[in-house]
Parts: C-alpha cells; sequence; structure tokens
C-alpha cells in the first residue's frame, strides 16, 4: 500500500526515493494555471513581512497554478510587488499582527482555494491562536498549519478534526514538543515515535523534522525522507518547505504524501546547492529558486 489504508503504527517507516516519488506522480507541465490548483496562504505580520513571500514563491516554482497571499494591510504592498505572479490582500492588524477579525475576509478567499497554508511568519502565539479560533472551524477545505500556525493544534488538540484526511501539521522538533506537551529532549531521542503519537493526538496528517523527516498518516503509517544538506538549513527554509508541501496539496496531492513529496523535494535541492553554493551562505529564495531544477532532474531520472 502507497496510500493511507490500515493502521500500519507499528512498521518501519518507508524510505522515500526518486523511483517512489515517480511512481507516486510528480507535479509536470501538463495543464493551464486552473488545473494546477489555487492556494492560499495566510501569514505574516509587521515584523516578520518575508515568510509568506517565500512560501508563495516556493508554491509557484513547485508547480501550484495560482497562489494568494493573505497577510496584514501595511506589509500587503511590499509582498505585491515583490510577488507580481500572485493576488495580494491586505488584512486587518492588532499590534503588528494579523486581526480576528480578518477570519471572515480569509475565509471568503478559501472558497475559491483549493487549499490554504495558514502560519508562515505569525509572530506572536496569542494573535496566531485567536485568528485560528475565529477561522479554523469555518474552513471547508484542505488545510496545511505550518510555524506558529502549530499553536493552534497546541491548545486545541481536536481542533482539525472536522478536516480528517484534508489537514496536514508540519513542525519542527519544539512545535513537535510543544504539540504533545512533552520535553523537547525526549521528543529529540525518537522522532518518529513523537511524530506517530502527534499524528494519532491530532487526528491528521504530520511532517516534522529537517535533515532526516518523517511524514506520518493519522493511523501511524509513516515515510521517512533522508534528504537534506546542513548548508541549506537557515532561516526561511521551513517556509520555503511549507510552500511546496502545500502546492502539492493544492494540486490534489493527498497530505502525508505531500508532505513527503515537498520534504523531498526540499532537501534535495538543499543538497544541489550546497554542492554548488558551497556550506555557507545558501540563502533560502535560492532553494525557493532552485525547486524546479530538481523537480526536473527526478522526472529526468525516471525509465
Amino acid at each position: 500500500m502507497d496510500g493511507d489504508d490500515g493502521d500500519d503504527g507499528a512498521a518501519e517507516p518507508v524510505l522515500v526515493t526518486p523511483d517512489l516519488l515517480r511512481k507516486w506522480g510528480l507535479p509536470g507541465p501538463g495543464g493551464d494555471k486552473e488545473a494546477k490548483g489555487r492556494l492560499l496562504v495566510v501569514g505574516g505580520s509587521e515584523s516578520t513581512p518575508g515568510a509568506v513571500l517565500l512560501a508563495a514563491e516556493a508554491a509557484l516554482r513547485s508547480g501550484a497554478g495560482k497562489v494568494q497571499v493573505a497577510t496584514t494591510a501595511s506589509t500587503a504592498p511590499h509582498v505585491a510587488t515583490a510577488l507580481p505572479e500572485g493576488l495580494v490582500v491586505g488584512l486587518p492588524a492588532r499590534d503588528g499582527e494579523i486581526a480576528p477579525t480578518a477570519a471572515d475576509r480569509v475565509l471568503e478567499l478559501a472558497e475559491g482555494a483549493d487549499a490554504v497554508l495558514a502560519g508562515p511568519g505569525l509572530a506572536g502565539p496569542d494573535a496566531a491562536v485567536a485568528l485560528l479560533e475565529a477561522l479554523v472551524p469555518d474552513l471547508d477545505t484542505v488545510l496545511a498549519l505550518d510555524a506558529l500556525g502549530t499553536v493552534f493544534v497546541t491548545a486545541h488538540p481536536d481542533g482539525l478534526r472536522h478536516l480528517a484526511d484534508r489537514a496536514l501539521v508540519t513542525v519542527n522538533a519544539t512545535e513537535l514538543a510543544a504539540v504533545l506537551g512533552e520535553d523537547p529532549d525526549t521528543v529529540g531521542e525518537d522522532q518518529l515515535g513523537a511524530t506517530r503519537r502527534a499524528a494519532r493526538r491530532l487526528g491528521v496528517a504530520v511532517l516534522s523534522g529537517a535533515d532526516v523527516s518523517y511524514a506520518v498518516a493519522a493511523s501511524g503509517r509513516a515515510w521517512r525522507v533522508e534528504a537534506g544538506a546542513p548548508g541549506a538549513a537557515v532561516a526561511g527554509s521551513g517556509d520555503v518547505k511549507a510552500g511546496a508541501v502545500a502546492a502539492l496539496l493544492a494540486r490534489g496531492e493527498q497530505p502525508v504524501r505531500a508532505a513527503a513529496i515537498g520534504a523531498y523535494l526540499h532537501g534535495r535541492t538543499g543538497e544541489v546547492l550546497t554542492g554548488t553554493v558551497g556550506q555557507v551562505g545558501i540563502l533560502a529564495r535560492e532553494v525557493a529558486a532552485a525547486l524546479p531544477r530538481t523537480l526536473a532532474e527526478l522526472r529526468a531520472a525516471g525509465p
């Protein structure tokens, strides 16, 4: 089985390889922009406006047909200038963060989206929880929660169960520990086990890790991604990975597969850049820009 059929929570994770990715199907050039999916990215703040830009560019570079960004009104013009390929919508803010009153506007935008990515660039935990409490319960589309967006499920472990197999949570080690309410050292010693516990606790797919990532379905079935390079572990790298994963969700991929494919694509791109740019000095925006080349190489290597 390649999908999330049955309960294989005790089984060893499946190693993600280029052959497996080609079997699943990688984003290709065919189809018009409507057929390639529409993604809505929700996030940013007055202090961290660039995260949504990185996520949006990565999504476009990974094959999303259309990308919309909903961010604070004061930063929206700057994001729009840097992202002429996307629609950027300014939202009301409070103390530099997207205000909970913006939820109605976001829900309107989400009605036309194939997937929503929420969290990149949110800077205040309390503001993030307030916004997502007003937004998530009424969402009726595929949702990925990333970065500070994960504080919503830390506060509300059952908050995504109405979306079930249409939701994904992406976490780093610190966020994974917070979701579980466990000691970070304990989580770090057993990343796979912790990710499985989180997926079962939340009832949705979870993607964790950096150099080694695990994509785990709610059943506990898991995939291991070993692609990655320390030199690409830089500020903004997580936003790029989230954008790549969200693009696949918008194109119709199931959450756990989108997580595995996106994590491999992101990690392999970092490896290639390390070989050309060097161990030090890689920028997250360079990883986003290089994603299409990695996709092309993966497709070309097939039979």
